[in-house]
């Protein structure tokens, strides 16, 4: 548990999301927003256990998923550091039967609905930010719901590997059930696609994580 206010304090202010606050704004919102380390394989919400909290997550990666009732499972997004996920319809953030599953150890910092309307929706700027971080993770909602209707699965692989990896590219920290999950396939599907660009030198395999050696081919691949 991260309880040292000057280090809570410290590591909010490093969030786009509280770019430009005062130091006293900053120790309100430190106060309010109790942070904790959050390991590997963690589950910090789900439908058994519904509760009205935002979740702001500042370091490590969080995946969002839900499952059927045959047990297969759909991963609905990945969250990053900076980004907000969690139960808060004041945000339009809904949860229902969504699971949320740390995929690296981090940290996050957990805000009451009180503390939110109180702390957060009274400022502009914040709520300005919000707005932009909810309206870009809906387009990239509606950008994958289109991949999968109208991509074969290589082109839906090829796109999100080059996504995630970024510029420069970085390791993707995804085991090849989770980008089934991510594209909507399966492991088997997802591991002959990973073989195939593999042989043409596209990606490395490593035990959990995924080098992309050439994302730009990846995406003409994409189209």
């Amino acid at each position: 548990m991260i309880s040292t206010p000057d280090e809570r304090v410290w590591r909010l202010s490093e969030l786009d999301l509280f770019a430009d606050l005062t130091q006293d704004e900053m120790d309100r919102i430190g106060a309010a927003a109790p942070m904790r380390q959050v390991g590997r394989g963690e589950l910090l919400y789900g439908p058994h256990r519904p509760a009205e909290v935002l979740f702001i997550l500042k370091a490590g990666r969080v995946r969002l998923y839900r499952t059927a009732a045959d047990g297969r499972s759909l991963t609905t997004s990945i969250v990053l550091p900076g980004e907000l996920f969690g139960a808060m319809p004041t945000l339009a953030q809904r949860m229902q039967q969504t699971f949320a599953e740390v995929l690296d150890s981090g940290v996050v910092c957990v805000m009451t609905r009180h503390d939110v309307e109180r702390l957060l929706l009274t400022d502009l700027r914040i709520v300005t930010r919000i707005t932009e971080a909810l309206g870009a993770r809906i387009g990239e909602l509606e950008r994958r719901l289109s991949d999968t209707v109208l991509l074969p699965v290589p082109a839906r692989i090829c796109s999100t590997l080059a996504t995630l990896a970024g510029s420069p590219p970085v390791s993707v920290r995804l085991t090849h059930e989770q980008l089934a999950d991510l594209v909507g396939t399966t492991r088997e599907t997802a591991t002959k696609v990973l073989g195939e660009l593999r042989e043409r030198h596209l990606v490395r395999l490593r035990r959990g994580r995924i080098d992309v050696l050439d994302p730009v081919r990846l995406l003409e691949l994409a189209t």
